[in-house]
C-alpha cells in the first residue's frame, strides 16, 4: 500500500482517466436529452443544413440545467486529456516538495479549478443556445445552426482567431507546462486552486472559438465533439501542433467564406 500511494502520478493519471471515460459516456447516451449522441450523429446532415424537425423541447429552468451538465460534461471529456500533462507535471512538482503527502488531492483541487472555468463556458454556451433557440437561426431539437450563411460566418471567425494574438499567447501557456507552473506555482490548496483557475482562463483563451464550432455541427454530433478533442489536444501536444493551428485556421476561413457565398 504505501509504494502504491507513493505513485501519485499513477492515482492522478487513473482518475482523471476514470473522470473523462463517465463523461464520454455521459456525453454518448445523452442523458436527460430528447435524443442520445448518437441519434443525433446519425440523423446530422451537411453543416448548416440540419434535418427539419418540429419545435423541439420547451426551455425550463430544469431544463436549463439539463443542457448546462451536458456542455459541461461534454468540456470535461474533451479537454481533461489536452490538460493531464499540466496535471502530472503538477503532481510530480507537488511529490518533491512539502506538500509530498497531500501531492494526489492537492492535483484534484488544481484540476477543480481548471474544470470551474469551463463551467463557466458551459453556462454562456447553454445561454446561448437558449438564445438561439428561440429564433429561426437554429434547429433547436438538432442543436445545429441553420443556414449556411449563418454557420459559414461562425466557421470564417474561428478561423481568424486562429490566427489571432491572443490565441497564439494562450496556446504558448498550454503548450509550456514546465514554465507555466515555475512562473505561476503557489503553495497549498489555495494556491493549487488559483493555479488551476489560471490554467483554466488560459485553456480557455485558446480553444473557446473550436469549442464554438459545435454550434455548427452540431452539440451533440459525436463525430465534431471528437474531431474538436483530437485538434486540442494535436495543437497543445505534439510536436509541431502550433502548424495545426495556422493550417487549420485557414481551412477553416476557406471553408467558412465558401459557406458564405454558397448561403
Amino acid at each position: 500500500m504505501e509504494r502504491w500511494l507513493k505513485r501519485d502520478q499513477w492515482i492522478v493519471a487513473l482518475a482523471a482517466g476514470a473522470v473523462t471515460l463517465l463523461a464520454a459516456a455521459y456525453t454518448v447516451f445523452g442523458v436527460g436529452m430528447q435524443m442520445s449522441a448518437l441519434e443525433m450523429t446519425r440523423m446530422a446532415r451537411p453543416v448548416g443544413e440540419p434535418m427539419p424537425m418540429g419545435p423541439g423541447r420547451g426551455w425550463t429552468a430544469g431544463y436549463a440545467l439539463l443542457v448546462f451538465l451536458m456542455w459541461w460534461v461534454m468540456m470535461v471529456a474533451m479537454m481533461i486529456p489536452s490538460a493531464a500533462p499540466t496535471l502530472l507535471l503538477y503532481t510530480a512538482l507537488k511529490r518533491t516538495g512539502p506538500d509530498a503527502a497531500r501531492a494526489a488531492w492537492l492535483c484534484g483541487v488544481f484540476l477543480f479549478g481548471y474544470l470551474a472555468c469551463w463551467a463557466v463556458f458551459s453556462a454562456l454556451a447553454t445561454g446561448l443556445q437558449w438564445l438561439l433557440s428561440a429564433s429561426p437561426l437554429m434547429n433547436a431539437p438538432m442543436m445545429s445552426l441553420h443556414g449556411k450563411g449563418m454557420a459559414g460566418a461562425v466557421l470564417l471567425l474561428a478561423g481568424l482567431y486562429q490566427f489571432s494574438p491572443l490565441k497564439q499567447a494562450c496556446l504558448r501557456h498550454c503548450r509550456a507546462p514546465a514554465q507555466f507552473l515555475a512562473r505561476h506555482h503557489r503553495p497549498g490548496a489555495g494556491g493549487a486552486l488559483g493555479l488551476g483557475l489560471r490554467h483554466g482562463v488560459y485553456c480557455l483563451g485558446c480553444c473557446w472559438a473550436l469549442m464554438a464550432l459545435l454550434f455548427v455541427g452540431g452539440i451533440m454530433n459525436l463525430w465534431w465533439v471528437a474531431g474538436l478533442a483530437v485538434w486540442v489536444l494535436v495543437e497543445k501536444a505534439a510536436p509541431h501542433g502550433v502548424w495545426l493551428t495556422l493550417a487549420g485556421g485557414a481551412v477553416l476561413i476557406l471553408w467558412g467564406g465558401w459557406l458564405l457565398l454558397a448561403g
